[in-house]
């Protein structure tokens, strides 16, 4: 019988079955995801070790990705694990999250859809309501920085034209970008987010402002106004 089916403490486990040792000796790659939040979990409960506790963690929310979705009171309500450690469970997936989605900084240029999609994807795509951000740009294409403009479902009374551009006329931006996401997680865009495209792009227009895309990201991938054609007036068609 393995030590994790015994309910011993890890401590008594001989050092190279150790999630911490093996993870110090063979790297973090050679864990299961039980023994990584075991590492995190740090101790167990009566009659379970962190790796077993690690476990039920896993099966309670649905696997590794299902620590994206689920909340601080749902992980408090699993046998073994407290509000601390619920904390540092939370903690790490928002440090993950935020390790593979380096914020665009000031002055970094945007050459296509794909750049825009690595940068926020991350951070869009296990959101559970919608977001619309627009991305301020210079005359080169270099961002001057991003503002997020409404939080919510999209409606063409919430993303007014007024509140997108008045952060781009302050900035003097040249250009922007439109992005937001579908919790869904299926990026294809509505009739609202054609019509709402094709509304701010007119008024872009207006204004002397170029909108040069707009990225809706969904789980894993996305859709690009531009690189569909659709910021010709085409986007507000079905």
């Amino acid at each position: 019988m393995t030590p994790q089916k015994t309910g011993r403490g890890i401590g008594k486990w001989p050092e190279t079955e150790r999630p911490r040792e093996r993870l110090l000796r063979e790297g973090a790659e050679s864990l299961s995801d039980a023994q990584l939040l075991a590492i995190l979990l740090r101790v167990g409960r009566q009659e379970a070790s962190a790796v077993k506790v690690g476990m039920e963690v896993l099966d309670r929310v649905g696997g590794i990705f299902g620590l994206l979705h689920c909340s601080a009171e749902e992980l408090c309500a699993i046998p073994g694990v407290g509000p601390a450690k619920a904390a540092q469970l939370k903690a790490a997936v928002e440090v993950g999250k935020r390790a593979v989605s380096a914020p665009l900084t000031t002055g970094t240029r945007i050459s296509s859809s794909a750049d825009l999609f690595k940068h926020y994807h991350a951070r869009l795509r296990d959101l559970r309501h919608e977001i619309f951000a627009v991305v301020l740009l210079d005359a080169k294409n270099q961002v001057i920085r991003d503002v997020t403009i409404s939080e919510g479902s999209l409606t063409l009374s919430i993303v007014h034209p007024r509140e997108v551009f008045i952060p781009a006329m302050r900035a003097s931006a040249a250009g922007v970008i439109f992005l937001h996401n579908h919790p869904s997680g299926d990026p294809t865009p509505s009739q609202e987010d054609r019509v709402l495209t094709a509304r701010l792009v007119s008024a872009g227009s207006l204004l002397g402002i170029q909108v040069l895309d707009h990225l809706i990201v969904g789980d894993g991938r996305y859709v690009s106004f531009a690189d569909q054609g659709w910021l010709n007036g085409e986007g507000a068609r079905v």
